[in-house]
Order: C-alpha cells, then structure tokens, then sequence
C-alpha cells in the first residue's frame, strides 16, 4: 500500500475507532490518523495470527481490522493511564 493509503486508512480507522469506544477525545486529526495507523498494524498482525488475514488494501475487511485494532490501543492506553 502506498503512504496515502495508509493515510486515508488510518483516518478512517481512528475516526471508527473513536466512535466505537467513546470517552474523552482530545485529540487532533494527526493523532487520529496515528491511532489508525497503529492499530492496523495491531488489527493486520493479530487478524494473521487467527487467520482472518492482513491489512493489505484499502478494503471493508481492512478498515473493520485496523478500527479493531485501534479499539484495542485506545483500551490499552486507557487502562495504562489508571
């Protein structure tokens, strides 16, 4: 995938993910794009490790793995901040 795939893969991602699990959001649309990057390396790595596949197109199955794994960070780090 190119850089502005994953760009747009990751605004969509974040912007799912925050959506999903809400709470207080603070933050901009850099990060927003960040925490969809991250967690469509987190979604495409453990997708793989159960068989559901990677990330590797700007696709539904994508999004829905990369939004997964932003859920996951965005749980992580709320619960890291405790």
């Amino acid at each position: 995938m190119s850089i502005i795939a994953w760009v747009v893969l990751g605004l969509i991602a974040g912007i799912l993910a925050k959506w999903l699990y809400p709470g207080p959001n603070r933050s901009g649309l850099l990060a927003t794009i960040a925490l969809g990057i991250v967690g469509a390396l987190v979604g495409g790595f453990l997708g793989q490790m159960v068989g559901l596949g990677t990330v590797s197109a700007l696709n539904i199955r994508s999004i829905l793995l990369a939004a997964g794994g932003a859920v996951l960070v965005i749980w992580i780090s709320r619960r890291l901040r405790r």
